[in-house]
């Protein structure tokens, strides 16, 4: 759109399907205290990439600069700034080196004490927390043997198969 033109500014906006006002809007830069406070921030994100939001505006606190955790946070986005932090992965399967054929598939359950199957969990307590360890008849769905320890070292596991 240019008002030289042999259409009307009017015309020429309608034409293009953009309101008048698009011609005469000229954005505005960032205020200076801005732009000092976003060097600041960049110096200090590039000394700590895990700086969060409030970790910054603290930072810039013992610095000196006051600025509220929304201004700081559009500045970031502003900057494409972003912390550095440990994604979460817990869905996403691995590939396995090895698989394990399931040795059970075929098999036929019919008598007692031909397949044992063995849980460990942990019961959390005041400080850490304690094993418990059953091993279960799958046939008859009695509980073979258990066995509380506060470590998992396979001494005790080998000692609770040994006794049931």
């Amino acid at each position: 759109m240019t008002p030289s033109h042999e259409l009307s500014l009017r015309k020429q906006a309608k034409l293009m399907e953009v309101s008048r006002s698009s011609f005469y809007f000229k954005p505005k830069g960032e205020k200076e205290e801005n732009l000092e406070l976003m060097r600041v921030m960049d110096r200090l994100f590039l000394s700590d990439p895990t700086l969060g939001v409030l970790g910054m505006q603290d930072e810039l606190l013992d610095l000196g600069h006051k600025a509220g955790h929304q201004r700081i946070r559009r500045l970031l986005r502003k900057m494409g700034v972003e912390p550095i932090y440990p994604k979460k992965n817990l869905s996403k399967r691995g590939k396995a080196k090895y698989v394990r054929p399931y040795l059970l598939r075929k098999l036929k359950i019919e008598r007692p004490n031909q397949v044992w199957a063995i849980d460990i969990t942990y019961i959390p307590m005041k400080k850490g927390f304690m094993y418990l360890t059953a091993i279960i008849d799958i046939y008859s769905r009695y509980i073979v043997g258990w066995q509380i320890s506060n470590s998992l070292e396979k001494e005790t596991q080998t000692e609770l198969l040994a006794d049931a």
